[in-house]
């Protein structure tokens, strides 16, 4: 069963979805390419104790401090996409990585040559929980902020929060994620 609340952000209204393991998404209601995420699969409101976790993370995160902590999270998708998540985990609070840098490590892992950058593109795209799995710190090689789910401009206002100056990186004059 899916579990669905609510939280109320600076950057607007976010929902959370989860089922009997963790969290499974969270993203703003309004104004992004995944809104609404998890109540197509019949989430009904429900107290979890992740979701309180969750908006814990969320009250510490907005207040500009590193939270510490992740809450419980279950990621669900392909090995390949939940590994990309796992090390979307581990981008420190105010750093930036590129898709890249994310192939890069991958295919180290995995003994390749080489790994698509634009397969992790596509696994970042996919992450359904923003900012706790936090693919707003993913940018363009080129040093553009491609590819936010909840906008542009919500990406921006995440890394600026962190103390990341954006005034070196570039915003695209067209795409799906503006």
């Amino acid at each position: 069963m899916m579990y669905a609340d609510n939280y109320e952000s600076p950057l607007g209204s976010m929902l959370l979805t989860g089922d009997e393991e963790g969290l499974t998404g969270l993203c703003f209601a309004e104004g992004g390419r995944d809104s609404g995420l998890g109540l197509k699969n019949g989430a009904v409101p429900r107290k979890m104790d992740y979701f309180d976790q969750a908006k814990k993370w969320l009250d510490i995160y907005f207040s500009g401090r590193a939270p510490g902590f992740l809450p419980r999270i279950h990621l669900v998708g392909s090995g390949f996409r939940n590994r990309v998540g796992e090390i979307m985990c581990e981008i420190p609070f105010g750093k930036t990585v590129t898709y890249g840098w994310i192939a890069r490590r991958i295919a180290n892992e995995r003994g390749l040559e080489k790994m698509s950058a634009q397969a992790v593109g596509g696994a970042v795209g996919h992450n359904p929980i923003c900012i706790i799995v936090p693919c707003h710190r993913v940018v363009g090689t080129n040093g553009s902020l491609t590819g936010y789910g909840g906008g542009i401009m919500r990406k921006k206002a995440l890394l600026e929060l962190e103390g990341i100056d954006t005034g070196t990186f570039t915003i695209p004059r067209k795409g799906t994620a503006l």
